[in-house]
């Protein structure tokens, strides 16, 4: 099958600057790439010709060569053939120079200086905590930069020394078919340094296990699932490398009263037989305090009553919620001799006029005998 234009695949102008050609690969590489994409088998095809696409017009001999002449210009095979890989240095390193920062984190050079890794804290509150805030301390495990070493992993007195493998580059060409890889050196992992003589502390790693207290401070209105980052507060970094950052995230323990829905709540509110048929009010509680509600005569069992401004307000919301509480109406239970005698009589009654007094039974019933019959 025929290649596509490389402009075309990228997606930018034959004029495009350098910096929109690494934008364009990075946005269609980070779409792609088949970590990404485990279920679909066209993304790998759409991910290598995304990376050839920026081998040739990212580079200054090749670009030119393909702008006159087309694929015929940059022919990789020709280049293999010649004894050189694609590209000044692979589809390895085009991808690993442009995405370090984003898989594995950040780097200087060849010297694989890595970012620490984030961390994730689990903090079970309160709906009231999560209402109005708070601060609270969280006790974390992590990795923190030996002292001993200052992270060198080296023993006091000595320095890491190059590694012989790699010569100090982190990583080795490994050639597979036609191609040449960049692989991290299997030797010093990717540092390009070797510790002859081990710190005791940290037994050569340059991280120890550590136990920390933070502080952190809820902002009010959080919700489930919500983040607060710590910047800074995650796993040390590698090879001098900054730390990651720490998210704790919120999660809201259920509520015996209210069922939290964005800024709205919930409940529900029992109701008496009687209050439900003659009307009265009652009281209901709130995050604040209090409220009462007036229950009309002839309530119905689901009716909702709205409270404005009586929910929470989110982070970023601008107002308060409402609170939203719908009637249920309870049977009386426990019975004694005299209100089985009031009730009897009561539905004696209310049977010489059952569509008067009980107009959704009637209908209900209406319709079952037409199913019945029709």
């Amino acid at each position: 099958m025929a290649k596509r234009d490389y402009y075309e695949v990228l997606g930018i102008n034959r004029d495009a600057p350098e910096e929109d050609i690494k934008k364009a690969y990075r946005k269609l590489a980070m779409k792609w790439h088949p970590d990404r994409n485990p279920d679909n088998p066209k993304a790998e095809d759409s991910f290598k010709e995304a990376k050839e696409a920026y081998e040739v017009l990212s580079n200054p001999q090749k670009r030119p060569a393909y702008d006159q002449y087309g694929h015929a210009g940059v022919d990789p095979s020709a280049a293999v053939g010649a004894g050189a890989s694609f590209g000044q240095g692979g589809f390895g390193d085009a991808f690993s120079d442009i995405f370090g920062d984003i898989f594995g984190g950040a780097r200087s050079g060849r010297s694989n200086v890595f970012r620490g890794a984030d961390l994730r804290y689990n903090l079970e509150i309160a709906l009231e905590q999560a209402a109005h805030g708070f601060e609270t301390k969280i006790r974390i495990p992590t990795l923190a930069k030996c002292t001993t070493c200052e992270g060198l992993g080296a023993k006091p007195g000595t320095q890491p020394q190059t590694c012989s493998t790699c010569r100090g580059a982190g990583q080795v060409r490994v050639s597979q078919g036609p191609f040449s890889i960049a692989q991290t050196c299997p030797r010093c992992h990717g540092s390009g340094k070797m510790v002859v003589h081990p710190c005791a502390s940290c037994s050569g790693a340059g991280r120890i296990k550590h136990q920390k207290t933070l502080s952190v401070k809820i902002p009010a209105g959080v919700d489930e699932g919500d983040r607060v980052r710590l910047s800074g507060e995650g796993e040390a970094g590698v090879n001098g490398g900054p730390p990651g950052d720490l998210y704790v995230q919120v999660h809201l323990k259920p509520h015996a009263v209210f069922r939290r829905d964005h800024d709205d709540l919930h409940c529900e509110m029992p109701v008496s037989f009687t209050v439900a048929a003659l009307g009265g009010e009652i009281e209901v509680p709130t995050l604040e305090a209090s409220a009462r509600i007036k229950v009309p005569p002839e309530t119905q069992s689901g009716k909702t009553f709205r409270l404005r401004g009586k929910g929470i307000k989110g982070v970023r919301s601008q107002s308060l919620g409402d609170l939203f509480c719908q009637v249920v109406v309870e049977t009386p239970v426990n019975l004694n001799p005299r209100q089985r005698e009031l009730l009897q009589e009561f539905e004696v009654i209310s049977q010489k006029d059952a569509a008067r007094h009980n107009p959704r039974a009637k209908g209900w019933f209406d319709k079952v005998k037409e199913f019945f019959e029709g």
